[in-house]
């Protein structure tokens, strides 16, 4: 899914707030004006960024509430690399801001540097080698333990979790069991892992790392109970984020004896303060958030993430985005002719139906009951209240908009004869009930209902959308008066119910119809309604 650049856009700017590989920044370049002002102060990069249209980010800078709201140009913020936990993920949304990571250009240096950890601890390597700095030979102080056929615990079998698993499994010849509610049987067996549920995998780890991403379900969620009901021995491994594991409780069971040791490279608070209670116990491996730290991988998410960038405002959706929904790329190729007449046709609710809407139905026929209809949906939303709201709306946002404007939304599937086998329908109610049906003919865009009538509309330009009864002399009558006043007529459609009935007739003018000239139409020619429509 992609959002459109605006019309007649100014210079596209892009401030880089984090150092990044310089392959990165410049790729940026090929999408316009690239600033890198690094180490900037929160009231520094709100004065920043009022002008920006994409910012860059890594782990250092903090994407608050504040940042968004002043950024009024702000479309898209990428962080090179993988955790999100520094941008505000719910204000982004609001404001209708893509946020995009890398997620996989530090897969390997992160598993390398969980194994190299684990080794590390297993052999007191850190320990050891301070000691013979120090000028001691300290042989039977740091005896060590095999990895050899010993059993590995992964929390998350995510892409680093599953190359931890198999450099453990096939390399180290390790068992390897995980807990992870969105891997099958199948894929964690490809990374020679079996899957366990949370407190099997406490109760069988010799070594356990967690590879799970910070939020509400998993901050704390090794605490001191948990670490309690592990093997007297056991030890732990945090290369994911800092919070996962509670620092005191990890502090106080390795000092007890009941946890053999920790290997800890992420904090919760960066950079970790003196009195962190981890950096008292000479048990643990500590390092400075070395993860990523590689010169490879910090050139990968760097490129990654700029040419995601550059990409998504050239309109091409996004590999990686983390605030919109993730659909598959067949499904939206499938899709994407659609896009457009989704709009047009919330656009075209829009001015039919006025203001006064409490709920909007979008329902799929045809194929397009068979994919994800999200984006869809989303483009009808984008087209109805981008005439009722200054906020910017778009795909992101779309129903968080409706949401705060008091408009329920629902989505279905439907077996409705909708005379196109792949059609939208479109029903929006409030003060009335609007119905719109649209489909694609040969590509291109077209509304083959309004109501009751059948119609052929190409949504595209200034049109009157007149309804009224249906008898002689209307279509006269109004064209008349059109031409008295040099409005030139495009084209005409015309629908109705039945013979005598009641009939809608579409004119497509080039140019404006001011409001006297509106009013003496509907008195000429004794019209039900008339709606001047820019589609």
């Amino acid at each position: 899914m992609s959002v459109a650049a605006p019309t007649g856009a100014a210079t596209v700017r892009i401030l880089v707030a984090d150092p990044i590989a310089p392959d990165g920044v410049e790729r940026l370049r090929a999408a316009g004006e690239v600033v890198v002002a690094t180490g900037l102060s929160p009231d520094e990069l709100k004065a920043r960024i009022a002008d920006v249209d994409a910012l860059v980010v890594r782990s250092e800078t903090k994407v608050t509430a504040e940042v968004f709201e002043a950024a009024p140009r702000l479309r898209v913020v990428g962080r090179a690399g993988v955790g999100v936990d520094n941008i505000d993920l719910a204000a982004a949304t609001r404001h209708g801001v893509l946020v995009l990571n890398a997620p996989t250009g530090n897969t390997i240096a992160a598993a390398e540097h969980t194994v190299g950890m684990m080794l590390a601890m297993a052999r007191n390597i850190s320990r050891a080698d301070a000691s013979m700095h120090a000028g001691r030979w300290d042989r039977k102080a740091f005896m060590g333990t095999e990895l050899r056929e010993k059993t590995l615990g992964l929390l998350g079998l995510g892409k680093i979790g599953f190359e931890v698993a198999r450099i453990a499994s096939q390399g180290l010849k390790m068992r390897v069991i995980a807990d992870d509610p969105l891997v099958t049987a199948e894929r964690a067996e490809q990374a020679g892992a079996e899957l366990v549920d949370f407190e099997t995998l406490l109760a069988q780890s010799d070594f356990l790392t967690v590879h799970v991403p910070l939020n509400d379900k998993t901050r704390g969620v090794i605490g001191a109970a948990e670490l309690a009901r592990m093997k007297k021995g056991a030890r732990l491994i945090n290369v994911a984020r800092g919070g996962i594991i509670d620092e005191q409780a990890l502090a106080d069971a390795v000092r007890e004896g009941h946890i053999g040791g920790a290997a800890i490279d992420v904090f919760t608070k960066e950079p970790a303060l003196p009195e962190n209670p981890l950096l008292s116990v000479p048990e643990l491996v500590l390092t400075p958030h070395l993860g990523a730290s590689t010169t490879e991988a910090q050139v990968n998410v760097a490129t990654d993430v700029a040419d995601q960038i550059v990409q998504y405002l050239a309109g091409v959706g996004p590999r990686y985005a983390v605030n919109l929904p993730s659909i598959k790329p067949e499904e939206m190729a499938r899709l994407q002719p659609y896009l457009v007449l989704a709009e047009k046709m919330g656009s075209l609710a829009a001015q039919l139906a006025g203001e006064k809407v409490s709920r909007v139905v979008c329902s799929y026929a045809g194929e397009l009951s068979k994919v994800d209809p999200s984006p869809l949906t989303a483009e009808v939303l984008r087209g109805l209240f981008s005439h009722f709201t200054e906020t910017r709306v778009n795909a992101i946002n779309a129903k968080l908009v409706a949401k705060d404007h008091g408009v329920a939304v629902e989505e279905r599937t439907t077996t409705r004869d909708l005379d196109h086998s792949d059609a939208l329908l479109v029903e929006v109610i409030g003060g009335t009930r609007l119905t719109l049906v649209g489909t694609q003919f040969e590509g291109q865009p077209r509304i083959t209902r309004i109501d009751d009538f059948r119609v052929d509309m190409d949504p595209t330009g200034l049109f009157l959308v007149v309804q009224h009864n249906d008898r002689p002399g209307v279509v006269a009558k109004v064209s008349g008066l059109l031409a008295s006043n040099d409005i030139n007529i495009a084209g005409i459609e015309l629908g109705r119910d039945r013979p005598r009935g009641r009939a809608v007739m579409l004119i497509q003018v080039d140019d404006p119809v001011g409001p006297e000239l509106q009013l003496a139409l509907q008195g000429v020619a004794d019209l039900e309604s008339l709606r001047v429509v820019t589609l």
